[in-house]
């Protein structure tokens, strides 16, 4: 009489979390380990701290895990599988249709943020925002603040919707190029990370290729400075004399968008910021006063 087999022992979430990471990795996930913390951590909701203690013990996996993997190895957006985002000090709900919000975009918030230090009541404009991370943080981060946004794809501005209600920002569907014409001329600040990548730059990533949404990320034109200079147009309608305007960027189109702000006469202090992987990541700039500006058109 032969002896029966004992069942092979369950897999540890350790384990299971070290195979994930490799299968990951081969998939060619830039953050391999990170993400299949991330998508554990996701399941048990326990946060990443208790989960990595979690993982030294002999915790069982949680139901659904290996098929979330399976998923993100498809490169299908962590955030995606996930439906959050987290940005600054807020969790965005996110997922297909809208831009799924990048952690340099939280360095041109800052710049918005020290610029409105000590105001009482800024008017804050967000032109395009997207899922609502920009103009959420500065209704989050400056008591007092008034903000207005503005989207133009009703996919982004459901979910910018779903993010913005509880912040009480004021958001409207609308094209950037003439939201908010009752505003004019008494905006504080506009800040904008607008669409800019050209119309042949594919992007390599196929989390960014296949699942942002493609008006989220071409700017219009060959070079993809349509909206960007839509925007920058908006800004000095909405602002009073004074006023800041802060856009983001691609690194290599730095330059072009300085000498633009520069050549309109329209604005002084343009600036060039970095973000925190000292790329060219925003430019900002002074809306001159009307004196100034007839200076310069010869009036």
């Amino acid at each position: 009489m032969t002896e029966p087999t004992s069942a092979a022992p369950a897999q540890t979430l350790g384990a299971a979390v070290r195979e994930a990471a490799a299968l990951l990795a081969e998939a060619g996930v830039p953050s391999p380990r990170t993400d299949a913390e991330l998508l554990a951590e996701h399941l048990l909701n326990v946060g990443l701290g208790r989960l990595r203690s979690l993982m030294l013990g002999d915790t069982p996996v949680p139901p659904g895990y290996a098929e979330l993997v399976a998923e993100r190895a498809r490169r299908i957006p962590l955030q995606h599988i996930t439906g959050v985002a987290h940005f600054r000090y807020l969790e965005l709900a996110v997922g297909p249709g809208v831009f799924i919000p990048r952690p340099e975009t939280e360095s041109v918030v800052q710049l918005a943020i020290d610029h409105v230090k000590g105001m009482q009541h800024p008017r804050i404009v967000d032109l395009g925002t997207g899922s609502g991370a920009i103009a959420g943080s500065i209704a989050h981060e400056v008591p007092g603040a008034e903000v207005h946004a503005v989207e133009y794809s009703p996919f982004a501005h459901a979910w910018a919707t779903k993010n913005l209600a509880p912040l009480g920002v004021n958001l409207i569907l609308g094209d950037l190029r003439d939201a908010f014409g009752e505003l004019n001329g008494t905006v504080d600040v506009v800040i904008s990370n607008p669409p800019y990548i050209p119309a042949e730059a594919i992007p390599n990533e196929p989390e960014v290729a296949l699942h942002d949404p493609p008006e989220a990320l071409y700017g219009g034109g060959a070079d993809g400075m349509e909206l960007p200079t839509a925007a920058a147009a908006s800004a000095a309608r909405l602002l009073r004399p004074g006023g800041y305007f802060v856009m983001e960027h691609a690194e290599v189109q730095a330059g072009w968008i300085a000498a633009m702000l520069s050549r309109a006469g329209t604005w002084t202090a343009v600036t060039t910021h970095l973000d925190l992987n000292g790329k060219e990541r925003a430019t900002s700039a002074v809306l001159a006063d009307q004196a100034i500006r007839n200076e310069r058109m010869g009036q």
